[in-house]
This record gives structure tokens, sequence and C-alpha cells, in this order.
């Protein structure tokens, strides 16, 4: 695990505004995600509830699509906050985000709360046998 930099918990406050954007009517449960490009472009990202819950998106793939999208490929940082309805709680990235991450960055370092305190880990640690391309063949 990292240390949390100042730069990190500037980010960390960058994902805490994005997850005022969230819209979560059936769980109340926001989360917000700031995504940097190797470039250093931020991308934020707040998770969009559907009431077809299967068509739900997180945070951190709203991040990393809207990035994609704006044609950056690599990544560096990534913050997540989540607020439930009792106030800030720990939201590691969910394993489909995960998986879909490490499409692109699997060194990428992601700082998240844990057990009530905030740690950085590279999403590597965090999915160590992810799927790619190579298992294709």
């Amino acid at each position: 695990m990292s240390e949390l930099t100042p730069e990190r918990h500037s980010l960390l406050e960058q994902a805490r505004w994005a997850a005022r954007n969230a819209y979560a009517p059936s769980s109340g449960f926001r989360v917000g995600a700031v995504i940097v490009s190797a470039g250093g472009r931020m991308f934020t990202g707040a998770n969009v509830e559907n009431a077809s819950c299967g068509l739900s998106v997180c945070a951190e793939r709203v991040a990393l699509l809207k990035a994609v999208s704006e044609g950056e490929r690599d990544f560096t940082e990534l913050a997540v906050v989540a607020d439930g309805d009792g106030g800030e709680t720990d939201a590691p990235p969910c394993g489909a985000c995960r998986q879909v991450l490490s499409e692109f960055s699997p060194a990428l370092k992601v700082s998240y709360r844990r057990e009530g305190e905030y740690v950085t880990r590279t999403l590597s640690e965090m999915l160590p046998d992810a799927f790619g391309w190579e298992n294709r063949e």
C-alpha cells in the first residue's frame, strides 16, 4: 500500500465532488471517481443507477469511458469515494471495474477507503490474474 500523498488527497476530494452528481434513486449509494491519464488529464465520473439494475454503471467506468472517448489510453491514478445514507463509506472498485480498468493500465494506482482508512494499491495487486487479450487465443 502506498502513502496518501497531498496529490492523492486532492484526487480523493475531486472524487468526493464527483459523487454529488451520482444518480442513485434506488440505493442512495453515491460514488465518485477521478482517473488521471499519463499525460495528466483528469476525468471524473459518478455512478448512474437504472431501474433495470444490470444496466447501472459504476463511477469508475464512467470516468474511464469519458477518458477513452477523449482519446486517452494510459492512466496512472484513480481515486474513488463513496457516500451512503450514513456518510462516507468503504468502496473499492468492483470486480467488473477492475477488469475494465486492467484493459488499459494494470499498474494503475487506486486510492479508496478500506476499513475506514484511505489506502492506495496497484490495480494488479487488486486483480492479480486479470483476463487479457492473450487469453483469447
